[in-house]
């Protein structure tokens, strides 16, 4: 990485650029030195008290001071409202309330913060050496906040040129939210070093957390964070409040890519940019850390830009992204759009052998921010030999001058370039591409056209022989890629077995099309990769060469038959992502874990429809990994709710988010599924009767396709549908709501044991009336959960009805058929319990 950041000139003429500079460099000012006491810095829930001590503030950056460093007496209380923010911050701290003393400090700021803290300030004797002692530990802590300053300071740079005619003011109602940031880096006397963080621009206004390293790699543990308003904790919370609407959102993009392997790519990019806020100078994007920007313009304007590489241990770091910052000459207007353009290159491929390249940077080879719903047109130049696949639907290729047509995989002559073009069929959150020296082969699902496209070899680094952990990460999962394995042995060959992965594929595409609507786009590519991370994006599935393994070949790595199961899992849950992920997105990090659980879910179902006996073995695996401990002896399970999303990973749980998000969120879908059913299936005034075998849950998973089609769905609007037709037998306490899932199972971690007590049976006209407690232990005591109850009658378990176990000990009454001497509880393990 390098040491300084990339930025159109060198020139400190440039005055977003110079700016910049400074607000990374700036370090204390001997002159504004002093002792402080009894201050207090209050940002909503945040308080941050310099109780007393000695503080040193920055030099002036464009008559702005932004920082200060604190040595002294000092606490700081951060208060989360939720319950879950609750449980987070005491998973990390023992504490549900961070209350913490704290010796220094490093403050940063872009308010009046220096002006609040006047009447607290008198002077010190030791001034000019208290600043000279702790210049260089100011300086170093500057850069993280830099770009987020110059985000704030940049709206008063002069107006360049002819811009100073066509911006005038901004408008009050343009740009309603206030920008207000602090960030503070304290050293606790319990917790070590950690940052609290507010920022009225953001999402979540408050968060708090720390940087720790396990197992040599650096995590950043979040503790807590949160949205101003949130509902305090015990109330139900499916989807934290609205932050400030973004800015800005990228409609389109049109990127014309040449493609030199090994390992080059360089690219133009142009993005048509929708201005939804005013007021903006600084426009962020992600790219590729080992993508540097050259040019950018707005309409055939040079931009000033800083190419600056993302904090170590941060999110965006494990991602691999960097942050890209564009200065417009004038402040942007609502309405105003604009269109950008990016000359960028850098080397992002790399050989693998067998006739595959590695493109490392298959989501983030293109200026953008974030996964959201954009149109592409994307356009390669490639050379002979290689056949390129991308997302969107494939346009007549052209070619050069020189170059006769290409064949219908774009493999094209001995000499030559080859061109290619794809555009998307429907607004896309994702696009990228795929490179190898692959053969095709074809099946069809209906009208659906199925290309398989598989390479003679594998990677170099293929285990051979030996056992390998075959996982099914994806995309959306944000954590590295596993390390391959190395072992010695003969060579699978994938092309051997790809008409095998092109019929399951499109058997796949039938059985979705049949439950959840007919399939997003016009064709499926499937593509070799090399590694064992698979993805599935819109119309292109990346498939690790583990895919592509006949039987006899699996064989050979001697994997254990529950592995062999998720390995063939790993095919339907990418093409599910079809629907869930690539049609239907996700609203933000909370409500991430929809798409991963459903597609896993739904490839579980069509598992469960040929095989039930390996749909059990998974979802007990599911279960078993949950009651694991790490290092510390923490259960799996307490690594959060599915809603923490990215959270989940963290220095305790490095695996975190693959365990719940996949593990409990598909035990999460399976619940919901039969508790619609059986509900149903008991209620005689059901409006919605079963027909032709159709499921309450797939009624509603097709309406929630229908209705979000080319959006981005939250939590609380994934709930909102399944609750349009919910059985009365599941409206606890007369609510047609399924508030008391959400907070219990969705936000919560529980894994309860249930059992059966002081059960009776008393003979009656025409049946047996049974009465008892349902007894949940090991859970929360305001855990609601819809228990089914069975009677055993003739040696076959009928369904009496759902009671509702809420808290420790619940009492039913139910009437059970003649004869009926026992009940049973959840025979058909449809609830995510523990055994003991």
């Amino acid at each position: 990485m390098p040491d300084a950041p990339t930025t159109a000139g060198t020139s400190l003429a440039k005055p977003a650029e110079a700016l910049y500079l400074e607000l990374r460099r700036v370090g204390l000012d001997p002159a504004k030195t002093f002792h402080i006491r009894g201050a207090s810095i209050d940002r909503s829930a945040l308080h941050v008290m310099l109780e007393d001590g000695e503080i040193s503030f920055t030099t002036a950056v464009d008559g702005k001071i932004t920082g200060a460093f604190f040595e002294g007496d000092g606490e700081v209380l951060l208060t989360p409202p939720s319950q879950v923010e609750r449980a987070s911050l005491t998973l990390f701290t023992g504490m549900a309330i961070l209350e913490e003393r704290f010796s220094t400090g490093y403050l940063r700021f872009n308010d009046q913060t220096y002006a609040d803290l006047q009447p607290f300030l008198r002077a010190t004797e030791d001034a000019k050496e208290f600043s000279a002692r702790w210049n260089p530990t100011a300086q170093n802590l500057a850069e993280p906040d830099a770009l987020r300053l110059l985000a704030s300071f940049s709206r008063s740079l002069p107006v360049r040129g002819d811009a100073a005619g066509e911006a005038g003011p901004v408008s009050a109602a343009e740009d309603f939210t206030p920008d207000r940031m602090l960030h503070a880096r304290l050293q606790g006397g319990n917790l070590g070093t950690f940052d609290i963080n507010f920022d009225s621009m953001a999402a979540e206004q408050i968060w708090a957390g720390q940087a720790r390293t396990a197992d040599g790699i650096t995590y950043y543990n979040l503790w807590t964070s949160f949205a101003l308003g949130e509902p305090k904790a015990g109330a139900a919370q499916a989807h934290p409040p609205a932050g400030p609407r973004d800015e800005i959102d990228i409609s389109s993009y049109k990127i014309r890519a040449e493609v030199r392997p090994p390992t080059t790519l360089t690219a133009e990019a142009r993005l048509l940019m929708n201005v939804r806020r005013g007021g903006a100078r600084t426009v962020f994007f992600e790219l590729s850390r080992f993508l540097q920007v050259k040019e950018v313009e707005a309409d055939g304007q040079p931009l000033e830009f800083i190419n600056n590489p993302a904090i170590d241990g941060t999110q965006l770091a494990r991602r691999g992204n960097d942050l890209v910052a564009v200065v417009f000459p004038e402040p942007l207007r609502a309405g105003h759009n604009r269109e950008l353009r990016f000359v960028y290159g850098g080397d992002v491929l790399s050989e693998a052998g067998g006739g595959l390249l590695y493109v490392g940077a298959r989501g983030i080879w293109y200026p953008n921010r974030g996964i959201r719903m954009s149109e592409f047109d994307l356009e390669f130049h490639y050379p002979p030999g290689w056949t390129l696949l991308a997302t969107g639907k494939r346009i007549a290729p052209a070619t050069t001058k020189d170059s006769p047509a290409a064949g219908p995989a774009d493999t094209g002559p001995s000499t030559g370039e080859q061109i290619s073009r794809w555009v998307t069929e429907r607004p896309s959150a994702l696009a990228g591409f795929n490179l190898g020296e692959y053969q095709r082969v074809v099946a069809h699902a209906d009208d659906v056209t199925v290309e398989t496209y598989a390479a003679r070899g594998v990677e170099r680094t293929f285990p051979r022989g030996a056992e390998a952990v075959v996982t099914i990460p994806d995309i959306r999962a944000p954590h590295p890629a596993p390390t391959p394995l190395t072992r010695e042995s003969a060579t699978p060959s994938p092309v051997r077995n790809a008409q095998a992965v092109a019929d399951d594929a499109a058997r796949a595409v039938s059985f979705f099309s049949k439950r959840f609507g007919a399939y997003p786009y016009s064709s499926l590519k499937l593509t070799q990769m090399p590694g064992q991370v698979s993805q599935g994006w819109p119309g292109l599935v990346f498939l690790s060469s583990f895919s592509f393994l006949t039987p006899g070949e699996e064989a050979a790595l001697h994997l254990d038959p529950t592995q062999e199961v998720f390995n063939r899992l790993v095919l339907p849950h990418e093409t599910a992502h079809q629907w869930w992920g690539d049609l239907v997105g996700w609203r933000s990090y909370r409500d991430q874990w929809i798409v991963e659980a459903l597609a896993n879910y739904s490839a579980l179902m069509m598992l469960q429809n040929e095989r039930p006996l390996e749909f059990r073995r998974v979802l007990d695996r599911y279960r078993a990994d949950l009651l694991e401990k790490n290092k510390q002896g923490e259960f799996l399970r307490d690594a959060g709710p599915v809603t923490l999303g990215a959270r989940l990973n963290s220095s305790h749980y490095p695996n975190g988010y693959e365990a719940i998000s996949y593990g409990r969120g598909t035990w999460l879908f399976q619940m919901l599924r039969y508790m619609l059913r059986d509900a149903e299936m008991k209620d005689p005034r059901s409006e919605h009767p079963k027909r032709d075998g159709e499921e309450p849950f797939v009624r509603a998973l097709r309406r929630l396709r229908e209705r979000y089609a080319g959006k981005e769905i939250s939590t609380a609007e994934l709930f909102a549908v399944f609750e349009e037709d919910l059985p009365r037998s599941l409206w606890y306490e007369g609510h047609q709501s399924l508030d008391w899932f959400v907070r219990g199972w969705v936000e919560g971690v529980a894994l309860p044991h249930l059992s059966l007590q002081n059960v009776r049976y008393v003979a009656k006209s025409g049946g047996v009336a049974v009465s008892g407690a349902i007894v949940q232990k090991q859970a929360p005591d305001d855990l609601v959960t819809a228990v089914p109850v069975y009677a055993l009658a003739s040696g076959k378990p009928v369904l009496l009805g759902l009671v509702f176990a809420d808290g420790p000990e619940s009492a039913f009454h139910l009437v059970a058929p003649p004869g009926t001497k026992r009940v049973v509880l959840d025979s058909n393990q449809t609830l995510l319990t523990s055994p003991k």
